[in-house]
């Protein structure tokens, strides 16, 4: 009849013979599994042995020459064995017992008290012990690794929201390191100070936080959307944390306000181009009745009244013109150009303002040609924009206008920072809006010729900025 016990390998480890074989008579008469029991006197050849993991069980007696079983036992949970390994004395020794048991012993046990119900009971517990050890130590490995893996920023904090544990993507998000993280609280890193307040309010009242929209702030000073939720969790050992997550939703919000642009650009679009045949039709009519009565109508004053209605009317078909201009998508011609000449040709262009107004330039280029696919005319035309805008958003003699080209992986980042006026929250938002600007006598189609000669380049634009701190348009380019 077959056998269907398991086997179970044990290695004792002691340099004397006579006590393997009394431990090796105990062992046999225990009901129940089949046990292999195998001898090592030798201290280095058990580590090895150990270390190489063919047994389920080490009896490891404490006196091994130079070296003893307490020694044998530290340097085998150093490499990581995780087998259960009982330690045998001559003698009870309690200081010997604790420490043994702090160090990682399964048990310990006296060699004069053996007898085959403590040595069952020993083997049954460490087996036990040793599979409810490693399923933990699997699960562990298992949420470690999804943790460590998770492209989501995933932390533990304590009461403060003091950073304790981190996962790469937090390194990540916030460009910083995990030592400098766990430095910081995450009420360091909200963009808006408003904010953290009514996060420690939430937390008091509630205890957690679930999918909030919060801005944050990462170590350059960039901001960041991210969906935050946040929990409270009570442990024995440490007592109140926080455990959450951030969700980054940064490049997703730059797409949803993308697509808004575009939208109402091709909205707008639709409504001036209706708009221009319903006033062109009859300003045409106006012209042609204008034409009829030049002959007729020769005295001065008359003449006077003229000349006004066809300055207005040509005044009337540019003004239609220019909103057809700023509506359609810009017909550009693609080739291989240089970055840095185009923005070049674009600070000639606006040289004489600067120099006006005595404006620090500072730019900071790639030493190498930074190539992408545009029309350069065009392109320059969009840079002309941005940086006009910057020169009269900024007062005289104190200004300081900066344009970098950033290399970052298959892109170049074109960043225009100046230090002037800054830029409403709520007037950020409309920026790019046809028909809405903060001048006096501005029609608001220059940032909208702008967005539209960018967008046709494939390309993005992300403005931050600040009142009273200045502004910084940051666009982006594939490389060529």
């Amino acid at each position: 009849m077959q056998n269907h016990n398991p086997l179970v390998k044990i290695l004792v480890i002691d340099d004397d013979e006579d006590d393997y074989f009394i431990m090796t008579e105990y062992i046999k008469r225990i009901p129940g599994p089949n046990f292999l029991v195998e001898w090592c006197p030798q201290y280095k050849e058990a580590l090895n042995l150990i270390c190489k993991g063919g047994h389920q069980i080490y009896f490891v007696d404490y006196l091994l020459g130079a070296k003893n079983g307490l020694d044998l036992l530290k340097e085998a949970i150093h490499n990581q064995c995780e087998e259960p390994i009982i330690l045998l004395t001559g003698k009870g020794n309690q200081e010997i017992d604790i420490e043994a048991m702090q160090a990682g012993a399964i048990d310990y046990l006296v060699k004069s008290e053996l007898n085959v119900e403590k040595l069952e009971r020993s083997i049954r517990y460490a087996l036990e012990r040793s599979a409810s050890i490693k399923a933990l130590k699997i699960n562990e490995r298992k949420f470690r690794n999804i943790f460590e893996k998770s492209r989501d920023a995933v932390f533990l904090a304590d009461e403060n929201l003091v950073f304790r544990e981190v996962n790469p993507a937090v390194s990540e998000l916030f460009s910083y390191t995990k030592k400098q993280l766990c430095a910081l609280s995450l009420l360091d890193l909200l963009f808006n100070p408003s904010d953290r307040l009514k996060l420690k309010d939430t937390l008091a009242n509630i205890g957690e936080i679930e999918d909030k929209e919060i801005e944050f702030q990462t170590a350059s000073g960039e901001k960041r959307i991210g969906i935050l939720s946040l929990s409270r969790e009570a442990h024995a050992v440490d007592q109140n944390h926080f455990q959450g997550i951030i969700h980054d939703i940064t490049n997703l919000k730059k797409a949803e306000r993308a697509t808004l642009q575009a939208e109402k650009l091709s909205a707008t679009g639709r409504l001036v181009q209706t708009l221009a045949h319903e006033v062109r039709n009859p300003l045409n009519n106006i012209n042609l009745s204008v034409e009829g009565l030049v002959p007729a109508m020769q005295d001065d004053e008359n003449k006077t009244y003229l000349d006004i209605i066809i300055r207005n009317s040509h005044r009337i078909n540019d003004l239609i013109s220019e909103l057809l201009n700023s509506s359609r998508p810009a017909d550009i011609i693609m080739v291989k150009t240089v970055l840095q000449k185009v923005i070049d040709q674009s600070l000639s262009a606006a040289m004489d303002r600067i120099k006006l107004k005595k404006i620090q330039l500072q730019l900071s280029f790639p030493q190498e040609p930074a190539y992408i696919m545009s029309d350069a005319q065009k392109l320059g035309i969009a840079f002309l924009n941005i940086i006009i805008n910057a020169i009269e958003a900024m007062s005289p003699e104190s200004g300081k206008l900066r344009i970098a080209i950033d290399s970052e992986g298959e892109t170049f980042k074109v960043s225009i920072t100046d230090n002037g006026s800054g830029i409403s929250e709520e007037n950020l938002s409309r920026l790019f809006e046809p028909y809405f600007t903060s001048k006096k006598e501005g029609l608001g189609l220059g940032l909208a010729a702008t967005l539209n000669i960018i967008q046709s380049h494939k390309a993005s634009v992300e403005v931050q900025s600040k009142p009273g701190q200045g502004t910084n348009f940051v666009l982006t380019f594939a490389k060529a």
